[in-house]
């Protein structure tokens, strides 16, 4: 059964391969307005509805401010309020109303919105994180982590500001704008309403062109943000490198000069955003100016009362905030697209590898692996494996053993499916493992790697990976065959002890063995061995050889050997050389044919008998040193 949760209902963002602003922000709109999600649609409806109130409420409010300056001054003119007709305390407690409600409506329409606004982040982070998985191997050797996670960062943020101020914020702004040009030309003039739209285009000119320019900047800022970021992590991660070089200060230097270019992209955009607001200061004043003179005219001339000067001071203002906003929307969607520009190159890489349509299911019935001709390059100038054919009988043991770089590893990966091949087939059962889904695949194969790295988390929770589903029970049971029980027994917090980033807390033997217990909990038919012990001590290594030969006891197991003593039961040995199988048979019978296998057994036979003697020569001389100390003290 798959332990996974199901992924989220949600459309593919990396088939709509956004090419455009408009088209990024009509990829956008199935997660606001989500198909399978009722509750949230609802949500969007009531937040409009709010929008709309609010924006009604705000253009109220000076009407309300106009009627009461009339009533307190008992002004005169077309339209005057006689101040004993309407309490002028009635009108300012109008007006109190008004700027209250405008706010309250505002507040509980974003209250309403979060929750859609934050779904959509949390799909498109989560489809984002699935899509990652889904890439290929190639893509992951390649990557650098720290500037993948501030890509991701940035994104999220991205999408959140768009879905918040697109919906939010952009079409309510042209609707006020709208209402307040209808209420200057009927109220007032058409010179009003002229002056109004050559302020609003001279201002979304302005808007629009700065924050082209500031566009290359901010981009600018992202690239240094993630380089620095990228050699941040790096750095962290490789800690016990830097500290055995003494290289700190080197490094320092290093992420340093990443930090200086974002310093320097830094300034250039808040000094560019200062100059952006500064203009659009200049231009909105001036429009301000021109009708309060006008109106200060009409005044004095009785066309129009204080209570109307008033108001077209409150109108104006009250379109500053909705034209400010719209340079802000602006500005926040082009910085937002910006950020999540990375985000939408990482969707729309294809995977590498992928399911064929109709891909099936792998059945493991008896799990015989069989090599056919198998041939693979990463480089078409340099292949790796050259007619590779062989069979991993069901329920047996095939070693692969040869000098570095000859391929034994790329085998691995092959028969996971991490590279597809450039020619011949594999099968398992008789099935190409071409033409099933991957995920069956996986399932059916337990790799115990020759460097393990274990999740920053608890020792439980590392041997738990291999089914997650497992009962504390199966998990003890797992730690006992794997012969790591009575370790863990020992540790003060037990099963909950963490075991730090890549499990840099325990040694390399206890790693070993916490990857030999989540394998054992898997339970798969099919068991890979990727040089699991060429890492480890020899005392070390035969404990976890134990261990393993448990392990595989009835499954059909592929072992890739550094150390051929750890593999001279295997039922059959290939010799790989320059990516050609050289030689396979037994250990006796390749010992005998005195061939590579033969030379490569005597010259690690020969590197261990060294090893011991010069361990038995430590250790006498240190004997020896013990005694012609203890001597003298005898004497005396």
């Amino acid at each position: 059964m798959r332990h996974m949760k199901k992924s989220l209902p949600v459309a593919r963002f990396s088939d709509q391969a956004p090419n455009s602003q408009w088209a990024t922000l009509k990829a956008l709109w199935p997660y606001i307005w989500p198909a399978d999600r009722p509750d949230l649609k609802i949500r969007v409806v009531f937040a409009l509805l709010l929008l709309l109130a609010a924006k009604g409420a705000t253009v109220a409010v000076p009407f309300f401010y106009k009627a009461a300056v009339d009533a307190l001054t008992g002004g005169s003119g077309p339209g005057a309020v006689p101040v004993l007709v309407i309490v002028p305390v009635a009108l300012l407690v109008a007006y109190g109303v008004g700027r209250i409600l405008m706010v309250l409506f505002a507040q509980v329409r974003d209250a309403l919105f979060a929750k859609v606004g934050q779904n959509a982040v949390r799909v498109i982070a989560r489809q984002t994180f699935e899509h990652i998985h889904r890439l290929s191997l190639r893509f992951h050797l390649e990557r650098r982590t720290g500037g993948m996670s501030r890509v991701i960062e940035r994104g999220t943020r991205g999408i959140e500001t768009i879905v918040r101020y697109t919906v939010l914020n952009s079409l309510p702004t042209v609707l006020e704008l709208v209402l307040i040009a209808g209420v200057l030309f009927y109220h007032f003039s058409v010179w009003y309403l002229a002056v109004m739209i050559v302020t609003v285009v001279l201002y979304i000119w302005f808007t629009f062109v700065a924050s082209e320019w500031r566009i290359a900047i901010r981009r600018d800022m992202n690239e240094s943000d993630t380089e620095a970021n990228s050699k941040a992590i790096d750095s962290l991660l490789n800690y016990e490198t830097v500290k055995y070089f003494g290289n700190e200060m080197w490094e320092s230097e290093r992420f340093d000069r990443s930090m200086k270019r974002y310093e320097h992209a830094a300034v250039r955009t808040y000094t560019s955003l200062a100059f952006l607001n500064s203009g659009q200061a200049i231009i909105f004043t001036a429009g301000l100016t021109a009708c309060m003179v006008m109106a200060g005219y009409d005044v004095a001339a009785g066309k129009l009362t204080v209570g109307d000067f008033v108001m077209v001071n409150a109108l104006l203002i009250q379109l500053y905030i909705p034209l400010n906003f719209m340079g802000m929307v602006y500005r926040e969607i082009k910085q937002g697209l910006v950020d999540i520009e990375n985000m939408f190159e990482l969707l729309g890489r294809n995977p590498e590898i992928d399911d064929v349509p109709g891909a099936r299911p792998l059945e493991v019935s008896r799990g015989e692996i069989r090599f056919e001709h198998v041939g693979f390059h990463y480089d078409p100038d340099r292949q790796i494996l050259k007619d590779i054919s062989f069979t991993v009988p069901a329920g047996k043991t095939v070693a692969i053993v040869g000098p570095s770089g000859a391929g034994k590893s790329t085998i691995s990966r092959i028969l996971f499916r991490f590279y597809d091949l450039s020619s011949g087939r594999v099968t398992i059962d008789g099935q190409d493992i071409c033409e099933v889904t991957q995920d069956s695949l996986r399932r059916a194969i337990g790799m115990v790697p020759q460097d393990t790295v274990l999740f920053n988390d608890t020792i439980a929770y590392n041997i738990r990976y291999g089914r997650p589903d497992a009962s504390e029970e199966e998990v003890r049971e797992a730690a006992r065959m794997a012969q790591i029980d009575e370790f863990i027994a020992r540790l003060p917090a037990g099963y909950k002890t963490e075991v730090g980033e890549r499990g840099l807390k325990l040694s390399g033997g206890e790693k070993q063995r916490v990857a030999i217990a989540r394998t054992i909990l898997k339970g798969p038919p099919i068991l890979m061995l990727d040089e699991a012990t060429s890492a480890l001590d020899s005392g070390t290594e035969r404990e976890i050889q134990s261990a393993l030969a448990r392990v595989s006891q009835g499954r059909t197991t592929l072992v890739i050997a550094h150390r051929l003593s750890t593999i001279i039961d295997a039922d059959e040995i290939l010799v790989l050389q320059g990516g050609v199988i050289v030689e396979r048979g037994r250990h006796d019978a390749l010992l005998e044919s005195g061939g590579v296998y033969a030379r490569m057994w005597d010259r690690q036979r020969e590197a261990e008998e060294a090893r011991a003697r010069l361990a038995r020569a430590e250790a006498e001389a240190q004997d020896r040193a013990s005694l012609a100390a203890a001597l003298p003290e005898a004497a005396n």
